[in-house]
């Protein structure tokens, strides 16, 4: 079967969350082949018609949707279902309204928090214009739309029970968040990432990973930022393990995340794959920060790391995405 690998195309002087679609795209090329199929690769930028030419040139059967942006704006990730479904073309992971809703942070946990599920406190732009009460102690400057850590550091979390001070933080800081920003609130305790992956009998949930800050000093805040997830000779890329084994006294908590994760998976109509991140706070409450509607697929990436403790092949992996449509 002929299957185009669809992508965005890095712009130039792009950074290794933008360049990384490249070894994912590799990567699934050489798994189609290895199952026997015919892999086309069409990238797609701003020139929505050199794409719209490809799929009319090339007439694939099937689309493997890797689009996590546009010209590295990640707020047009939904861009590619949709040109998809104008196509008529089958392809795999979430449709339009998923991808859209989900990588847009605010709209998630908009949905997240009306059905109950529990999300950290947030403020918008707007809603700080109104000065709120502010009752958490600390919060995290991020972006609405952007993914893979994009603009996230300690320097972008403030101490404060003031919305005018984080109105304030905001503008100051805002640029670095490639846009549209937000805060949240800060949930101190540990990081979770639960993978999810169709199957013949639906969704399954793959071993939750967490992520461990042990070796980080006291005072050093444990987030996931950028440089823990890029850059690969700072402290934080060395210091931030995935993990896969837990203490029988981690059991529930463990239940309680999969329930979770799932409840997150049939509210924005998943399809194929996903990833849930999570905190966990001093008393093993949870709280969702966000759904990915297409994790990263890369060798090394957390999301086959996963699979592999499953005991689930990459190409399996891939077989259970196509089959998922």
């Amino acid at each position: 079967m002929n299957i185009a690998i669809f992508y965005g195309k890095p712009v130039e002087g792009a950074g290794k969350d933008e360049q990384d679609t490249l070894v994912q795209a590799e990567t699934i090329a050489e798994i189609l082949h290895l199952l026997g199929h015919v892999p086309i690769h069409i990238p797609l930028s701003f020139n929505l018609q050199e794409a719209l030419d490809a799929f009319t040139r090339h007439t694939p059967e099937l689309v493997f949707n890797l689009v996590e942006s546009i010209a590295a704006h990640g707020r047009l990730i939904h861009i590619a279902p949709a040109l998809l479904d104008v196509l008529q073309l089958p392809y795999t992971g979430a449709g339009t309204n998923a991808m859209f809703l989900t990588s847009n942070k605010l709209l998630a946990k908009q949905q997240l928090a009306c059905a109950g599920l529990p999300t950290p406190v947030w403020f918008s732009a707007k809603t700080l214009q109104r000065n709120p009460v502010v009752t958490h102690n600390r919060y995290i400057l991020k972006s609405v739309w952007e993914h893979a850590s994009i603009g996230l550091s300690e320097a972008a979390t403030l101490e404060t029970h003031s919305a005018a001070e984080l109105w304030d933080f905001l503008l100051t800081h805002g640029e670095q968040q490639r846009g549209e920003s937000f805060f949240e609130a800060y949930i101190e305790g540990r990081e979770f990432n639960l993978s999810l992956l169709a199957g013949k009998h639906g969704v399954e949930v793959l071993p939750p990973a967490e992520i461990s800050f042990d070796s980080y000093p006291i005072g050093k805040l444990r987030i996931v930022d950028y440089r823990a997830k890029w850059e690969e000779e700072s402290f934080e890329y060395q210091n931030t393990p995935r993990r896969f084994n837990f203490v029988p006294e981690d059991g529930s908590l463990l239940e309680n995340l999969k329930t979770l994760a799932r409840r997150c998976w049939d509210l924005f109509e998943l399809r194929g794959y996903a990833r849930v991140d999570f905190r966990v706070d001093q008393n093993n409450q949870p709280w969702i920060l966000e759904i990915n509607a297409n994790p990263c697929l890369s060798p090394d990436a957390g999301f086959m790391a996963a699979a592999a403790q499953a005991g689930v092949t990459m190409p399996q992996v891939v077989e259970r995405i196509i089959n998922d449509m």
